[in-house]
């Protein structure tokens, strides 16, 4: 397996979903082994509950930030940060993510847009509160915690069943959707909105769509005109080379 001639490429991006963390001992949500396998995510994750059962959707961002205590990035994060950081002065990366974990900012990744928002924040469930989201070093409790502000329930930063995604964070992958040269997704299948529509986006923008995943997708995308089946941890490295 050659790595890819990215020299030729100008304006690249990268979408990653859950299949870049499962090797930092991150479970998915989706698919094999996945947490909506085992819980009803109407019960712990509807945007509903934030009225009806507040301390429902606390517990489920408990369990998942003490996934995230002792996890650290693999070499999927370790190499996509690397990249980035040796590109050239003329050429761009945007890495829009739908994982929840922060990983890719642990490994050094600066451009990085959470389409879906980041567990380890935490922010008020009121949205006209002034209170900013803020990183969560607080270990966790099962006591719901309101905001000092306007006393309404914290809740994660994290998009919802039924919540719209971040204005700014849509319109920036838009952004770079819009006239990329070089697509690629790793550990996702992209079946899920907004990530469904980002390949055809940039097939549409003319650029080379790569995939790169653990198994093929089924049906298949015809906006993928590659695809790689293999591990993150294990392609991610063979696939963008060597970096110092």
């Amino acid at each position: 397996m050659q790595a890819i001639n990215f020299s030729r490429f100008r304006k690249i991006v990268v979408l990653t979903g859950a299949g870049v963390s499962v090797a930092s001992g991150i479970r998915p949500f989706r698919g094999k082994g996945g947490l909506w396998n085992e819980i009803n995510p109407i019960e712990y994750a509807d945007s509903s509950l934030l009225q009806t059962n507040p301390r429902a959707i606390w517990q489920l961002d408990g369990a998942l930030r003490k996934q995230l205590a002792t996890a650290q990035p693999n070499a999927a994060h370790i190499k996509l940060a690397k990249f980035e950081a040796n590109l050239s002065l003329d050429q761009q990366f945007t890495l829009i993510t739908q994982n929840i974990d922060g990983l890719h900012q642990l490994a050094g990744s600066s451009n990085v847009i959470e389409i879906h928002g980041n567990v380890r924040r935490t922010r008020c469930s009121n949205s006209n509160c002034s209170l900013t989201p803020y990183l969560d070093s607080n270990p966790y409790n099962d006591v719901l915690p309101v905001c000092q502000s306007c006393g309404s329930p914290l809740r994660p930063d994290t998009v919802l069943f039924g919540e719209q995604l971040p204005v700014k964070e849509e319109w920036l992958s838009k952004r770079a959707l819009r006239d990329c040269d070089l697509f690629i997704a790793i550990g996702t299948s992209g079946t899920v909105y907004p990530a469904s529509g980002f390949v055809r986006s940039a097939d549409y923008a003319g650029a080379r769509t790569i995939l790169i995943n653990l198994e093929p997708m089924e049906p298949k995308n015809p906006y993928f005109k590659e695809e790689y089946l293999g591990s993150a941890e294990e392609l991610v490295p063979l696939l963008f080379g060597a970096t110092s």
